[in-house]
């Protein structure tokens, strides 16, 4: 198996060593229909199908590093797409639940995952928008598609000392990715990263 280099990753403040060996232990190649494999190890987004991207490997770590995620967290991913992601957070911690909205999306990423012996996440399909309230509350959720606004029932479904990551804006050139932060007293604290360009969440 082809492991990715990540150089470029820690000078551009990925710094995480628990981030970047998961992003070296999992095959980004395997994420990607066959005619994209080639460019599997660039630091771009790629397509999946169905309308959909994969990130490119820098979000990936930025967002996850930024989550802080611990071995015990549970954590909720809002667009499984390819699984990517998914295999990322699962390298972290062994409670991570995603959903995925595409049906045909869904299902290939959870045959994909289990194929690469993740087998400790639990997915779903369904409207990421409504989160997955039977197993909440979640230490953190990440959401790799872009909203409006954020939805209140991933908000309502935030732990205390829970972190939220995800894209918002009304169009793709005016996107920031945002972190909140729910303190031990409930309160909400929101903080606007960097610009981003993701593809609309959707439901």
């Amino acid at each position: 198996m082809r492991a990715m280099s990540l150089d470029y990753l820690g000078e551009q403040g990925i710094t995480s060593s628990r981030v970047l060996e998961a992003l070296r232990r999992v095959p980004r190649d395997r994420f990607v229909p066959q005619r994209e494999r080639s460019h599997a190890f660039e630091n771009r987004p790629l397509p999946i199908g169905c309308g959909q991207t994969i990130s490119q490997p820098y979000i990936v770590g930025y967002m996850t590093q930024a989550l802080d995620i611990r071995r015990a967290d549970r954590v909720l991913e809002v667009g499984t797409g390819s699984g990517y992601q998914t295999a990322v957070l699962a390298e972290l911690t062994d409670h991570v639940y995603t959903i995925e909205i595409v049906q045909e999306l869904a299902r290939r990423a959870r045959e994909r995952l289990e194929r690469l012996g993740y087998t400790t996440v639990r997915t779903r399909v369904g409207n990421g928008r409504e989160g997955w309230p039977e197993q909440a509350p979640f230490d953190a959720i990440i959401v790799t598609a872009a909203a409006e606004e954020v939805p209140p029932a991933l908000l309502e479904q935030l732990d205390r000392g829970g972190r939220l990551m995800i894209p918002v804006g009304r169009n793709a050139a005016a996107q920031e990715l945002v972190l909140i932060r729910r303190d031990e007293a409930g309160r909400v604290r929101t903080e606007s990263l960097l610009p981003v360009r993701f593809v609309p969440l959707t439901g």
